[in-house]
């Protein structure tokens, strides 16, 4: 049995974790509003993009206009997978969840005979993957330095994409991050990027019974279009990461600090019988050698 030393500084110990906890928890609440109304922010003008570009795909149609960005290489041998994930860690299950998703995707099309690829944005979903895919991943993303997450970010990450993708690299692309829903929900979420592919909720919108006249030819267009597109859904991949991990850094740290507190209370009370017991037993040994005198 611990000694009544012992007990009081393991609850000096964990008073101070209490305290670490409940400020990292004040600071994630903090940080968690400015990313929610960023990601709030990006959504409109990600969906209104794709939109665009679904009514200008439906105007090239299947026709030769269609840069290779959209009609893609005409096969699917080469999987290329984009995982993005925070920085750091403290944050629940959130990491976690996001790297299962890609890699149960990436276990699904090795199933099927696909050749896969990953690069990796963000040092937990590499540390994670790494395990079990080190072969796999093929370049990593480093954000840590950043302080605020800004579109060149994103930018850069796309350029990259699709260099290798003119080089042959790679014949698809898929994008896998969480979409933050609320400060307990965050949704792994896997979004093709190459070829382009227009969400069902834009390709609606794109056939609302508009008619638009494009200048220059809409192939002309697609090809500065769907780059841009690209970056923009990073961007957008990018800022939902933020928001969902500080969300989920507020939960995890709201958790810790109750359960520090519960482990507290459980101490005070093993603390006190213990020093009850100790008071009681000198006071017998008070009392007997009293009595035999």
């Amino acid at each position: 049995m611990a000694s009544l030393k012992d007990l009081r500084n393991r609850i000096a110990s964990v008073k101070a974790t209490q305290k670490i906890t409940k400020a990292m928890q004040m600071v994630a609440a903090a940080k968690l509003r400015r990313a929610q109304e960023a990601a709030e922010a990006a959504r409109p003008y990600s969906q209104r993009m794709a939109s665009v570009l679904a009514n200008i795909a439906e105007a090239v149609g299947g026709g030769g206009e269609a840069p290779a960005l959209m009609t893609g290489t005409g096969k699917s041998d080469v999987h290329l997978l984009v995982v993005c994930t925070a920085e750091r860690g403290l944050c629940g299950g959130f990491n976690s969840q996001i790297a299962r998703f890609a890699r149960e995707h990436a276990r699904r099309l090795i199933a099927e005979g696909k050749t896969v690829k990953m690069i990796t944005v963000g040092k937990k979903g590499f540390d994670i993957l790494r395990r079990d895919y080190s072969r796999l991943i093929i370049d990593r993303v480093d954000l840590r330095e950043v302080k605020t997450l800004g579109f060149a970010n994103a930018d850069a990450i796309a350029r990259k994409v699709i260099g290798m993708f003119n080089a042959g690299e790679f014949d698809v692309c898929t994008l896998f991050y969480s979409e933050f829903k609320s400060v307990i929900s965050q949704v792994p979420t896997a979004q093709q990027l190459i070829p382009a592919t227009a969400p069902l909720v834009a390709k609606a919108e794109a056939a609302d019974g508009a008619v638009y006249d494009y200048e220059p030819e809409p192939g002309e267009i697609l090809g500065d279009l769907i780059p841009r597109n690209i970056a923009v859904q990073i961007f957008r991949a990018l800022l939902e990461n933020a928001a969902g991990e500080m969300g989920a850094k507020m939960s995890a740290m709201d958790n810790a600090t109750r359960n520090a507190g519960d482990m507290i209370n459980k101490l005070s009370i093993t603390y006190n019988r213990q020093r009850q017991a100790q008071i009681t037993k000198e006071l017998i040994e008070i009392i007997s050698g009293a009595e035999a005198l």
